[in-house]
């Protein structure tokens, strides 16, 4: 099996869900282009990989329960020894031949073995020129642990009668080890939220089979369009639409939702939502890595593999931070070798381990890259799928957002009001060819088209060359004759007279004309209505006062946008526009020093989507939008980013807190180890203090990022 690192901006899709640890890919949480089968460290941080793909719920942490076993093992052994420095009895016994042996037995077997993994790091970043924390751990114990065994062996060596340092370098080992049990615990944690959330998926399925007998099968077995019994209070199995019965399904665990939403014959269900009340039939439609869940849990672990711009300041300052550590334990050991009281050498050491131990870069490192785990956690939960962690830094200094109005603002679920044929069409046929178009649609719009056509009993005609002109509208060809459905921009495109004075009634009214041509001619026009959001105006209205400048961008007809735009406050409405359009707008907003967040579900978005600074799509929108987003809305409404907005703020605070923190801990932490106080206080740190102090700095920033779970959204 290849174990080798894989360095690469692209990794390949995560592996399946439910497989054995040895055949996951594994990466590091600080440096993502690590990538590698199977578990291990990263050869650059030294620090232990996480499994790339958080959907195993049976997999063990393998480094954990190494670093626990060596833990236990070396606080019995190193007890001892903290009694026998303790005890004022236990003093002459300690100087006695037989006393250091047995010293130097427990600290052996606590440094060479329950050290042994900071060694094998630190050997490793020595060879990969990427010097860490396990560089300073294993130069502190080693430096202690071989003067010690030195002193003994040829004690006269020891002519300042200097003491050893057994339990020092045993204690450091114990609390270095205790801190990598806490940090490895709570990064545990963050893949765990992601496996309780797959884990609401049910075991089995109730499948009905031909002649309506009803069987449990493993949900493994369910296949695409197979029939599954929904009961009440029963968890959906996988995705699908409701063929016969209806429910109340509680959907809080997906989109944060949290009054539950009734659902009827047509309605589409999602694996691991809850039904309440009711029973139904359902129609399974997407199983397996397919379902909106297994997506979820893979862009949740996508997003926590990037990094956001602040980590570049951490890993520039990481980068040359050891080697001045270093640097400042060798010229404190020289300081206090030659001027510093007798015995020289005990207090030389003394300082110069504790400048190693205490200087420990883990806080720094882990400052931004565990905020942005626990924050791309507690967003999925609120339904805010965020893609890359540079969006969480962007969103928060965004001034203005871009929006589109159909699926955005409004519902996305427009119904059909009028059919205006002209002369020589009807009604009937007008609605024919236009609903065939527009099944092969994604627009919003094309939907209330084809509904309207079931509704009135029309059947469909079989569609050739059939086409989507972004930001226009479609064409096709049906019964010989080439049939054009969209805006006013298509049909100037088409060479066709736009019937304008026909569509100015309903667009004043905020409805939706869609102009409709065969063989080149006018034929007619149909008009929809699309509501607005229900909750848009409260967005709306939170948006602005974060100080985010509201604009709209539309290819729908101008007096239509104005009137939405009216309704809702919006002043700055663009109207009429192209893709390419909204592309240069956007483009022309950042020239002038705006940071621009970008909202939209359809294909027309995409190219504005790929050019804002920050793209967030609906939820419901077409594959394209969501797949240049950089954060995905599985609410679908404005609200979702005011949550993803309030995100952003608290995960750049907490990650500011981070940082904060490990530098002031080791701006005051060095000078101290290196005896700048001894001075004045005639006090000096003790390593082993210095040990305690490290674990704790990096658990305190671990356990402040995990505050961001329990921020309301």
């Amino acid at each position: 099996m290849d174990t080798c690192c894989h360095h690469s901006d692209t990794p390949p899709a995560p592996t399946a869900p439910l497989q054995q640890d040895a055949e996951a890919y594994y990466t590091c949480p600080m440096h993502p282009q690590i990538r590698q089968l199977g578990a291990g460290h990263c050869p650059i941080c030294g620090m232990a990989l996480d499994p790339e793909s958080p959907t195993n719920p049976f997999a063990s942490n393998s480094e954990l329960e190494d670093m626990q076993h060596r833990f236990i093992v070396s606080a019995l052994l190193s007890l001892p020894l903290l009694l026998m420095m303790a005890g004022p009895d236990m003093h002459h016994f300690m100087e006695s031949a037989k006393g250091l042996w047995i010293q130097a037995f427990l600290a052996s077997i606590v440094v060479g073995w329950g050290g042994w993994p900071f060694f094998t790091r630190a050997v490793d970043s020595i060879h990969n020129r990427s010097l860490n924390m396990f560089t300073l751990i294993a130069m502190s114990t080693g430096i202690a642990y071989l003067y010690s065994l030195a002193i003994i062996t040829f004690p006269q060596l020891n002519t300042a009668n200097s003491p050893n340092y057994f339990e020092t370098s045993a204690v450091i080992t114990m609390f270095a080890l205790l801190g990598q049990v806490l940090e490895l615990k709570a990064r545990n944690k963050t893949s765990q939220a992601m496996r309780e959330l797959l884990n609401l998926t049910p075991k089995t399925a109730r499948i009905i089979r031909s002649g309506d007998a009803e069987e449990d099968v493993p949900v493994s077995d369910v296949t695409i369009g197979d029939l599954l019994r929904v009961r009440a209070g029963e968890a959906i199995p996988v995705d699908g639409i409701i063929t016969e019965g209806s429910g109340t399904v509680d959907q809080s665990m997906i989109s944060g939702e949290s009054m539950p939403v009734k659902k009827n014959t047509g309605d589409t269900v999602v694996a691991g939502t809850q039904n309440g009340n009711g029973s139904f039939i359902m129609r399974a439609e997407k199983v397996g890595h397919d379902t909106v869940i297994a997506h979820i849990a893979d862009m949740v672990a996508k997003a926590q593999r990037t990094h956001a711009p602040i980590q570049r300041l951490a890993d520039v300052i990481s980068g040359y931070f050891v080697p001045a550590v270093i640097a400042i334990a060798i010229l404190s050991a020289v300081i206090w070798g030659i001027w510093g009281p007798d015995p020289k050498l005990s207090y030389a050491l003394t300082n110069a381990v504790a400048v190693l131990i205490i200087a420990c870069p883990c806080a720094l490192g882990l400052a931004t890259p565990m905020s942005i785990l626990v924050a791309s956690g507690r967003g999925a939960r609120a339904g805010v799928l965020v893609r890359k962690a540079a969006a969480l830094e962007l969103l928060e200094q965004c001034d203005t957002l871009v929006i589109d109005k159909t699926g955005t603002l409004t519902e996305g679920k427009p119904k059909l009001l009028a059919i205006m044929p002209s002369e020589g069409y009807t009604e009937t046929n007008l609605l024919r060819m236009a609903a065939s178009l527009e099944r092969w649609s994604e627009h919003p719009l094309a939907s209330a088209v084809v509904h309207g056509a079931e509704e009135r009993g029309i059947g469909f005609l079989e569609v050739h060359a059939f086409k989507v002109i972004a930001g226009k509208g479609v064409t096709g060809i049906m019964d010989g004759r080439s049939v054009g459905l969209g805006n006013a921009a298509l049909m100037q495109s088409l060479g066709v007279t736009v019937l304008k004075t026909k569509a100015e009634p309903y667009r004043s009214q905020g409805q939706i004309v869609s102009f409709i041509s065969i063989d080149g001619k006018a034929a007619g026009l149909l008009t929809v209505a699309d509501p607005i959001k229900a909750t848009t105006p409260d967005a709306l209205k939170l948006l602005r006062d974060t100080g985010m400048n509201i604009i709209m961008l539309t290819g729908d007809s101008r007096s239509t946008a104005i009137a939405i735009g009216r309704k809702l406050g919006i002043e700055t409405v663009e109207a009429e526009i192209l893709p390419e359009r909204k592309y240069e707008i956007i483009k022309e907003m950042q020239a002038k020093g705006h940071i621009v967040a970008m909202a939209g579900d359809g294909i027309n978005d995409a190219p504005a989507l790929a050019q804002a600074n920050v793209s967030i799509a609906m939820g419901t929108g077409a594959d394209i939008a969501i797949e240049s987003a950089d954060i995905t809305l599985l609410n679908s409404d404005l609200m979702g980013i005011v949550r993803a907005r309030h995100l952003s703020t608290i995960t750049m605070r907490n990650i500011r807190q981070n940082l904060f923190f490990a530098f002031i801990y080791n701006i005051v932490g060095v000078p101290m180890a290196a005896g700048i106080l001894y001075p004045f206080t005639g006090q000096l740190l003790n390593p082993m203090l210095a040990s305690v102090a490290m674990a704790l700095s990096s658990v305190s920033v671990v356990a402040n990022a995990f505050r961001i779970r329990r921020s309301a959204l």
